[in-house]
């Protein structure tokens, strides 16, 4: 991430002009770098592993661990979300989060791609020096699939009781108001976290802190789910959920290993902490489990390697092989009992355990990448003093927005169906439709 976005500064003077693809060369053009197509070629199967996390990936993980009666509703939030989000993020999203404006917010330099400079010769000439030795195009999509998997995983927290509407309203405000800001204070040059020195590799702050606090919150606003603490509520699929969790930890190679920016050495070692990093923690989380509960779960696996590839992200292209060792022990036995321990002593109803693996696991992994960053690998020394600005930042932000937009929301809409189409089940109630 940081590679791709080390280049942006020298060529943000030129946002505002217009498409250079048959304009005589200028500044822009001069200052731009010659495409590489290995580079290109790893980002646009990086951006489909990442889409692929979403669709079908988390669909189904989240869809095997509702009932089934909320099945379809499930995997049509992650759906919608794909595609409200896509649209949202080409008009106005990518503008304000990846453009230069203050240290808080972009500027309008990119609404409707608007700018966006195209190449008359793919082997000559970078269409923007913005995206470095990828075409904008790439970049800017493989962006888009972050800002999609984001809210979309808020929705494990709130799962079987939101109204469809409010879901998409509440979305697409806050992906607006809140992932796009903290993106640009992480990500974008001149933003004020980076200025800071705050790491995040892949999204540890941009995407896990932020969908786990905000799912937190939201469910905590809505309440629980009718009979919870006094009906069984077990998964319905929990074939789904596996399936689901493998095509995570695949996809997740795209999300971690592609934000080196670049088919270099770089996101050769960010693959090789990810994958050491969620073995690890799908074991830890399998014997903490099993020590527990005398019994290794299925869904306790799965969850554990989640948790793993949450707390990996920030720090996968700054730590070595030993560091990812540690993260992911931490990761399995903290998240363990974040998604069990934590959440029945406080007594809320996280449905899929988003704040539980999301939340704790990007709170920890952010901290951590402070403890274990190597300058060699990254570039940049760890602080964890830094690393706990950032989580700090992002955790009081991301919960003030998301309470203010919930509330507003429910004015409008409402947010939760009534209590008898809960029990009916919202496939039927929302959608007219049901898994037979």
């Amino acid at each position: 991430m940081k590679k791709i976005l080390a280049a942006m500064a020298s060529g943000l003077a030129a946002l505002s002009l217009p498409a250079l693809a048959d304009a005589p060369a200028g500044p822009a053009v001069a200052a731009a770098k010659v495409i590489n197509s290995g580079d290109t070629a790893w980002m646009l199967t990086s951006t489909a592993l990442v889409l692929f996390m979403t669709i079908p990936g988390l669909a189904l993980f989240y869809g095997g661990m509702v009932r089934k009666k909320n099945v379809l509703a499930t995997l049509m939030q992650s759906f919608a979300i794909t595609a409200l989000v896509t649209v949202l993020w080409a008009v106005v999203g990518y503008s304000l989060a990846f453009t230069v404006g203050t240290p808080y917010i972009g500027d309008l330099s990119r609404v409707l791609l608007d700018g966006m400079v195209y190449m008359k010769d793919a082997g000559k000439l970078a269409v923007h020096p913005l995206a470095g030795t990828i075409p904008e195009s790439v970049f800017m999509t493989f962006q888009m699939t972050f800002a999609i998997i984001t809210p979309a995983l808020i929705t494990g927290a709130f799962a079987e009781r939101m109204k469809f509407s409010a879901m998409l309203v509440f979305m697409a405000l806050w992906s607006l108001l809140v992932y796009v800001p903290v993106a640009h204070w992480v990500w974008a040059p001149g933003g004020w976290m980076g200025d800071k020195g705050v790491l995040d590799f892949a999204g540890g702050t941009v995407v896990h802190i932020n969908a786990g606090v905000a799912g937190l919150v939201t469910a905590l606003v809505l309440g629980k789910r009718v009979g919870f603490g006094r009906e069984a509520m077990p998964p319905h699929n929990l074939v789904l959920t596996l399936v689901g969790a493998s095509m995570l930890w695949v996809g997740w190679f795209g999300f971690n290993a592609g934000s080196a920016g670049a088919a270099d050495g770089r996101a050769g070692m960010a693959m090789v902490t990810t994958q050491v990093a969620t073995a690890m923690a799908a074991l830890a989380w399998m014997f903490a489990e099993w020590i527990a509960k005398k019994k290794p779960s299925v869904l306790g696996i799965a969850s554990g390697a989640v948790a793993g590839l949450v707390a990996i992200t920030p720090a996968a292209g700054f730590v070595d092989v030993k560091g990812a060792l540690a993260i992911g022990l931490a990761a399995g036995v903290i998240c363990f009992w974040g998604a069990t321990g934590l959440k029945h002593m406080m007594g809320y109803d996280d449905s899929l355990d988003a704040f539980g693996v999301h939340g704790v696991g990007g709170i920890l992994g952010a901290l951590l990448t402070g403890v274990f960053a190597v300058k060699d690998i990254g570039g940049a020394d760890g602080s964890l003093a830094t690393q706990a600005l950032g989580v700090g930042v992002t955790i009081v932000y991301c919960g003030v927005v998301t309470f203010i937009l919930l509330k507003l929301v429910d004015i409008v809409l409402g947010l939760r169906v009534a209590e008898d189409e809960e029990r009916e089940g919202l496939d039927l109630v929302l959608h007219g439709e049901r898994v037979e």
